[in-house]
Parts: structure tokens; C-alpha cells; sequence
């Protein structure tokens, strides 16, 4: 029986994986979700975290020794900007030191503006819900364009808009809380309008100041969306809405200057082509049912898969492992003919041999979607670290490295062996 030949990358592919400033630092005390949880909101305080904010040269040390060339942090605002309109320049010094760390190492920085968390100050003011959050966005994004431009290529002004969006405005697991209609629709609004902005303001900065070129994105949280009965018109409707809400709606925008959503969104805004590339956060795919015509009735909600009896492992959040979802999602962004980095991609698991073969399969997804033309940056596990998972607390387990929170000790899996020897070889066997 002959092997098959070995799936062969480019040299200049991106390897590595992704963290964020919340759920890696520890003591990030300004933000809304530290309020969030010192009221008692979740089962579990972020508390040190990982302790990364002091440990990150170590951890960046196992990156490197994982043959990563890659990794995608977040800037924690909070941090940076403790009152509108007053930096702390020390927050920034640190920020620049990390980078030049990453650099040291020989992995290339995807730098996150906005990863869930706000200012206190700002959460205050309405946050995303208000279109005042657009100008303060404004401000910090060209602060971290002037003061760290000059170590950063790759940016994502924000990370998974809709989630943030669904989790804070909709159902009220997250902060701020709400269960509105309506500011959910203007936090979407005031994102897109943010993003637009952040793109114009990156690019003039650079022009200005650095005389390079950077390249600006934002982090979409995409699901392989399919009705949870295929003989049902109404779950049909209900995931074609979601895919159109969740996938098509934000990449018109950006890439062909307008808001339309049939009875939602109607407006021409004043920017068109602000994505240089495409960041896709994928994990699983979704089974969809009908709810009711309401909004957010309309984009259905997800229904038990006790019945359905192609069901693949799931890991300890209940998500699929659904590799081809990956590919799909991937050949329907090519016709934006713009490359695409996958940004988040991966498995909580206390086995760890699924993590691996996790991995694998959605990397021979990726693999597969480049031979059908699909022009690839990269691949970024998420995570690096074994972190805080928001209202999941410290119980899901995605790192390729084991964190012991009481001892702060880092232990490298085997899945993160198996990585590394794709990551220096550019093969998959």
C-alpha cells in the first residue's frame, strides 16, 4: 500500500497561534469585564490569568521552540488609556517591549485592537451602543498606530463583532448585559463605522510616519451555518438568514461600501475596500432551527444534535469538529479575491489526541481550499496557552501549551509537537 504524498506549503506561510490580553495577562482591573466579574456575573474571575503581562518573554520562548513563525496578541485598551485622553505611557513602553520580543524571536506580530474588552470609562458612556465609541476608537487606534507602528505589519482592529454583538446586546451573557434589539443593531452599526475609520486612520499613519504598507483586517467569527432539519423551509430560512447576517452582510460592507440587510440596514457608507485581507475565526459548524419572523427570531437558534447521527467528536464546549466547514467557508470568501489569514482555529479537549487530529484535519482543509485557488496567509491556532474563557471560566482547555493556574508552570502537549514539526517542515504528512 503506497503512503500518500505529503501536503506541501509555502515558504513564507504563517505558522503560530493566538492569545488576548484578558484572558492571558491577569490583573487587567480597568475594563468592563473585570467588573463584570467582580460582580459576580460569571463562575470564575479572571483574576492572574496566566500571568502573561510579566511571563510573555517565556511563553514567546516555547513559541519559538514550537518552530512558530507567527503569533496574534491584543492590545488591552484599558491598559493604555486608563481615562479618555490619558495614555499611560508605561502600558505603551510595555506593548512596544513585546513586540520587540516577538520580533527577537523571529515571529511575525498580527496585532489585535479590540478583543471584547472596553474601558471602564468607555463601557460608562454607552459603549458600542453609542456612536461616541467611534471617535474614542479613533483616538486609540491612531496612539497605537504612531507609537508601535514601526513593529507591526498585520493588523485586526476587531475581534468577532457579531459574537460580541450577540453575547452583550441580544441574549445578555456578556457585557453590558443588554437584551435590546435595537443597540444591538447600532453596536453593529458603530463597528462597522469603527472599523472603516481605524482603516483609513492605519493606513494614513503608516503613510506618514513609517513609509510602509500595512495590512488591516478584522477577526470574523465565521460557523458552517446548515438548517437542523433539511426538509424544513423554515430552519432553511432560518440559517440562510444567519449566514447572511453573520457572514455576508459585514464583508459588503467593508469591501463594497454599504449596509443592506432587507428591513434592517440600509445605508451607503463613506468608505468601501477597507479590508487588505480576510482574518477567519473558525471552530465548528452549526444546526439551525426557526424561531419566529421577530427580531432576532429570524436567524433561528441552534437545536440539540441528539438526533442527527452524523455528528462528529465534540469537544468540552460542545462544539463539532467539522473540518470541511473550514473549507467551504474559505471558497465562499475567494470570489473578494483577497488573501486570507485564519486567525482562530481551535479545540478545547482533555484528550489530547484530538486536538491534534483537530489540527490536522482543518489544516488539510486549508491545504485543500489553496489547491482550489484560495491565496492563504496562514494558520493560527488558537490558543497558545491554556486561558480564561470568558463566562466558561478556566475549565475549557484550548492551549497548546498546559498552564498549571496555581503554579503558573507551562507544560507543551504532544499536539504541539505534532504542530511544530508542520510548522518547520511546511508539510502535513
Amino acid at each position: 500500500m503506497t503512503s500518500k504524498p505529503p501536503l506541501e506549503f509555502p515558504k513564507n506561510f504563517l505558522w503560530g497561534a493566538a492569545t488576548s490580553s484578558h484572558q492571558v495577562e491577569g490583573g487587567n482591573r480597568l475594563n468592563d469585564w473585570w467588573e463584570w466579574e467582580e460582580a459576580g456575573k460569571v463562575k470564575e474571575k479572571s483574576g492572574d490569568a496566566c500571568r502573561h503581562y510579566s511571563l510573555y518573554a517565556r511563553d514567546f520562548d516555547l513559541a519559538k521552540s514550537l518552530h512558530h513563525n507567527a503569533h496574534r496578541l491584543s492590545i488591552e485598551w484599558s491598559r493604555v488609556e486608563p481615562e479618555p485622553g490619558r495614555w499611560d505611557e508605561d502600558a505603551i513602553r510595555h506593548y512596544a517591549e513585546v513586540l520587540k520580543a516577538l520580533r527577537a524571536r523571529g515571529l511575525e506580530p498580527v496585532v489585535t485592537l479590540h478583543h471584547f474588552t472596553l474601558p471602564v470609562w468607555l463601557a460608562r458612556l454607552g459603549g458600542w451602543a453609542s456612536e461616541e465609541c467611534v471617535s474614542h476608537f479613533e483616538r486609540y487606534v491612531n496612539k497605537m498606530a504612531t507609537a508601535l507602528g514601526g513593529q507591526v505589519t498585520y493588523w485586526i482592529t476587531i475581534n468577532e463583532p457579531l459574537v460580541f454583538i450577540y453575547l452583550g446586546y441580544i441574549i445578555g451573557e456578556w457585557p453590558p448585559g443588554e437584551q435590546s434589539p435595537m443597540l444591538a443593531l447600532a453596536a453593529f452599526r458603530h463597528f462597522i463605522l469603527a472599523h472603516g475609520r481605524a482603516y483609513q486612520i492605519i493606513h494614513g499613519v503608516y503613510e506618514k510616519t513609517w513609509k510602509t504598507r500595512p495590512l488591516v483586517s478584522f477577526a470574523q467569527h465565521v460557523a458552517h451555518h446548515v438548517p437542523c432539519s433539511p426538509y424544513s423551509l423554515r430552519d432553511r430560512f432560518s440559517a440562510l438568514m444567519r449566514h447572511l447576517f453573520f457572514m455576508k452582510l459585514p464583508f459588503d460592507a467593508l469591501t463594497r461600501g454599504y449596509l443592506f440587510f432587507p428591513g434592517i440596514f440600509c445605508e451607503k457608507l463613506p468608505f468601501k475596500n477597507t479590508l487588505d485581507y480576510v482574518g477567519i475565526n473558525y471552530y465548528t459548524r452549526e444546526f439551525i432551527h426557526f424561531t419566529d419572523l421577530g427580531f432576532p427570531g429570524i436567524f433561528g437558534d441552534m437545536c440539540s444534535l441528539k438526533h442527527h447521527r452524523d455528528i462528529a467528536k465534540r469537544n468540552q464546549m460542545g462544539w463539532e469538529s467539522y473540518p470541511e466547514g473550514l473549507y467551504r467557508t474559505l471558497m465562499e470568501v475567494r470570489p473578494l479575491r483577497l488573501p486570507v489569514l485564519i486567525t482562530e482555529n481551535g479545540s478545547c479537549t482533555p484528550d489530547d489526541a484530538d486536538r491534534w487530529e483537530f489540527i490536522r484535519t482543518h489544516v488539510a482543509a486549508v491545504h485543500k481550499a489553496m489547491t482550489h485557488g484560495v491565496p492563504m496567509i496562514g494558520y493560527l491556532y488558537w490558543s497558545l496557552l491554556d486561558n480564561f474563557e470568558w463566562a466558561q471560566g478556566f475549565g475549557p482547555r484550548f492551549g497548546l501549551v498546559e498552564v498549571d493556574y496555581a503554579s503558573q508552570e507551562r507544560k507543551i502537549r504532544p499536539s504541539a509537537i505534532h504542530f511544530s514539526r508542520m510548522c518547520e517542515t511546511r508539510r502535513l504528512e
